[in-house]
């Protein structure tokens, strides 16, 4: 073999060494879009770039915006799993068909209420933490006031309130959407919108974030944040005089969830996150980041923060009712025309 001859067939396999390189590099890669508070999230995906050496391309939005992300994308899906947010969107984006069927093996480590969540997804999503719903009150705004806390959510409708509450726009929120759905379920559909209708009077933003009326409630920019309890704990272990309330009739609650989607660029990939997201080890970076929630592996260890949940009037939540396309469209259009008109 001439030198020349040598010299082009060890740049060749230098160039076929570093072609798959880059691809093996490639299929070690991860899209994730995630629906928890972004400290969560960073955290999370560091926790799983540690444990395995796969890099993230990670994006934070709510869970409204993320399931129309998926749905937009859906004809070219651009992430590979989308971690975290309200169960009701990720029941949508699995009747959407958007989502792959997956069982782990790690089912039935998780508590029942995160194994009900992948049933009714017919395995296309799971559940990975719950949190009840309830109010982050600025103890110092009210007593400056002197105006008594609200107990039930009937109280919110109350003069004396007016101006001092924010809650999330149901679009694009998944705490608001569970809320809507909350009070559709406690008064029945008529009466909730009458309710609020009502308390629309005291309301002074609707947020693009579920969890941004705890911090408006933090800063003292309002008086009370309709939010999930953990989003208020959160402020109140930060230092701020937030107290945390569930209301006095009954609340809801999510079923954070997870899944993989439909078409992503990394499958197998994806599968190594969610193998390692039901894990201990990963859901103990939720307390490291001073994030309250339940998590859905029973051998996860209990934040001493962490709302309990067996003391909370919890609803009898119809998860599969209200995550359903249908229902969630129908009712967003309703709140639109007789809530979001009202701005």
């Amino acid at each position: 073999m001439s030198l020349a001859t040598r010299r082009t067939a060890l740049a060749a396999t230098a160039l076929f060494a570093l072609a798959m390189g880059s691809a093996t590099a490639k299929a070690e890669e991860l899209v994730v879009y995630c629906g928890v508070q972004e400290e969560w999230c960073q955290a999370m995906m560091n926790a799983f770039t540690k444990e395995t050496g796969i890099q993230v391309a990670m994006t934070r939005k709510s869970a409204g915006e993320t399931y129309a992300q998926v749905k937009a994308e859906g004809s070219n899906p651009k992430g590979d799993v989308w971690w975290g947010g309200t169960g009701d969107a990720f029941l949508q984006a699995a009747e959407d068909g958007l989502l792959v069927e997956y069982k782990s093996p790690k089912l039935s480590e998780l508590h029942p209420w995160a194994q009900r969540q992948a049933a009714d997804a017919q395995y296309r999503a799971v559940g990975i933490y719950a949190g009840g719903l309830g109010f982050a009150v600025n103890t110092e705004v009210l007593a400056k006031k002197n105006v008594k806390e609200p107990a039930c959510w009937a109280d919110l409708v109350k003069p004396e309130f007016k101006g001092e509450i924010q809650i999330a726009n149901p679009n694009s929120s998944g705490t608001a959407y569970a809320t809507l759905a909350t009070l559709v379920q406690i008064f029945g559909e008529n009466p909730a919108f009458d309710f609020m209708k009502k308390m629309h009077g005291n309301v002074s933003q609707y947020t693009k974030s579920g969890a941004a009326p705890a911090v408006a409630a933090a800063r003292g920019e309002t008086a009370i944040g309709i939010v999930f309890m953990h989003d208020g704990v959160t402020q109140g272990v930060n230092g701020f005089p937030v107290k945390v309330i569930a209301p006095c009739e009954g609340t809801g609650y999510e079923v954070g969830s997870m899944g993989i989607i439909k078409g992503g660029p990394n499958p197998e990939t994806a599968k190594k996150f969610y193998e390692f997201a039901l894990t201990p080890k990963a859901q103990e970076t939720a307390d490291k980041s001073k994030s309250y929630q339940v998590q859905a592996n029973v051998a996860t260890p209990l934040s001493p923060h962490a709302p309990r949940l067996e003391k909370v009037k919890l609803i009898d939540y119809d998860f599969k009712k209200f995550g359903s396309a249908a229902e969630r469209k129908r009712l967003l259009a309703r709140w639109d025309n007789e809530i979001g008109s009202l701005r």
